[in-house]
């Protein structure tokens, strides 16, 4: 590694950015870039698939998108994104919905991953973000084993460590037409808030140390990447990792952020959907390179105040932009691939069903552009299309507010029946 300024170009351009609120502009400037590219998403838009994505301007670009080998449907809602210079490969996907719950797992198997890295919950804001797609355990009052004969697999809860904001689970996944077995471990970030993004990396960089440690980013088989839609949380731990990576390799000046976002961009839509988002990844990477954060003791208390150098501060959009801060659309009916037996042990779990419906709107609109001009490229917005979002919003949250205070308390039964289960063994 060669010698490096005391100061990483990186910070330089974070202090300068932040110094005359630029975030806005910078975000702006990297979507209208991005929106150069001429990448098809035909297979998204086949009358097959249309359902099985969660957002209906979020697609795979063709010539990335995973391509399932087994039974009837080889679409799915994902990416392959590759870092060459980091030599990083992730797979970034949309939060499973119930009918391509098997289609997940199909995916893990074929591109042998051996990790899962899930970066919100299922619920947040009284809305399901993504379906509840592993099983929870009897241990936690839910299932084993999940069984999915559509695509001959199945899985099993093995254990579970809890921390403060992760937990990390232990599954086996199970091929049945062969009976072979593979351990996949589910790292599961569950700090990141409602809205806007963590106000300080320190959480977020120990998480992506515990999930270094286990040695899955470096496998054979790419690890899975997703939030609900699979961009914007999903692009932060991507952008931040490979970050880390190249500059520990090649000094502390040797990328620019921007420059990697765009390169990405090439290979899935719209990662980083904010400009708090976009902030964020640069404070997490100078953070990470401040200090050696592979030598930190699990055990060492984390400081909420360890980035007291770097304020969070929040970036004026005018808008509400960020893709946690909206429902998701209703989910797509459920198919066929999903076997009767799948989906009861799934429903057990997550006791929430909605009249099914086909997405019926887009992702929360992008933040304005700097010249008062609304909307997102792959998006045009209206004031009538903002109306009739506005109104299927107003009807979601309508349909969805019964079963969804029936939800929580049933989840807050199952917590403290967990907690009487700990006293008892203590």
């Amino acid at each position: 590694m060669g010698t490096d300024n005391p100061v990483s170009n990186v910070e330089n351009e974070f202090r300068e950015i932040d110094a005359r609120d630029g975030w806005l502009l910078l975000f702006h400037g990297i979507r209208t870039e991005s929106s150069k590219n001429n990448f098809t998403t035909k297979a998204a838009t086949k009358p097959e698939n249309k359902n099985l994505n969660r957002y209906r301007d979020v697609s795979p670009y063709d010539h990335t998108r995973i391509i399932l080998k087994k039974g009837k449907c080889d679409y799915i809602n994902a990416n392959l994104v590759k870092i060459d210079k980091a030599d990083r490969r992730y797979i970034l996907t949309q939060g499973p919905l119930a009918s391509t719950t098997g289609h997940f797992w199909l995916m893990v198997w074929e591109q042998k991953s051996k990790a899962i890295i899930m970066l919100n919950r299922i619920i947040e804001k009284n809305h399901e973000k993504c379906h509840l797609y592993w099983p929870m355990g009897c241990a936690n009052r839910g299932q084993d084993t999940l069984l999915f004969t559509d695509v001959d697999m199945e899985v099993s809860y093995v254990k579970e460590e809890k921390e403060s904001y992760y937990t990390i689970r232990t599954l086996n996944l199970k091929d049945l037409s062969t009976g072979e077995t593979r351990t996949v471990l589910h790292f599961h970030y569950t700090a990141w808030p409602d809205f806007g993004c963590p106000q300080s990396p320190a959480a977020f960089l120990r998480f992506l140390r515990v999930v270094r440690r286990s040695g899955t980013l470096e496998a054979e088989g790419p690890a899975i990447v997703h939030c609900s839609a699979g961009i914007g949380r999903s692009g932060t731990f991507c952008l931040v990792d490979s970050a880390l990576v190249i500059m520990k390799k090649n000094g502390n000046n040797s990328i620019s952020v921007k420059d990697m976002l765009l390169e990405m961009r090439k290979d899935r839509m719209g990662l980083i959907q904010t400009p708090d988002q976009l902030r964020f990844s640069y404070l997490a990477i100078i953070e990470g390179i401040s200090r050696d954060w592979d030598s930190i003791n699990d055990n060492e208390p984390l400081d909420e105040d360890e980035n007291q150098n770097w304020p969070p501060k929040e970036v004026d959009t005018s808008s509400d932009s960020s893709d946690d801060d909206e429902p998701p659309p209703l989910p797509p009916p459920r198919g066929e691939s999903l076997t009767t037996r799948a989906q009861g042990e799934v429903v057990a779990e997550l006791p929430l069903q909605v009249p099914p419906t086909p997405p019926d709107r887009p992702l929360p609109s992008e933040p304005p552009t700097p010249d008062g001009q609304p909307g997102s490229p792959t998006s045009p917005n209206s004031e009538s299309k903002s109306g009739d979002r506005k109104r299927n919003h107003e009807e979601a949250n309508s349909r969805m507010a019964e079963k969804i205070a029936e939800m929580k308390k049933k989840q807050e039964s199952a917590e403290k029946w967990r907690n009487v289960k700990r006293k008892r063994t203590d």
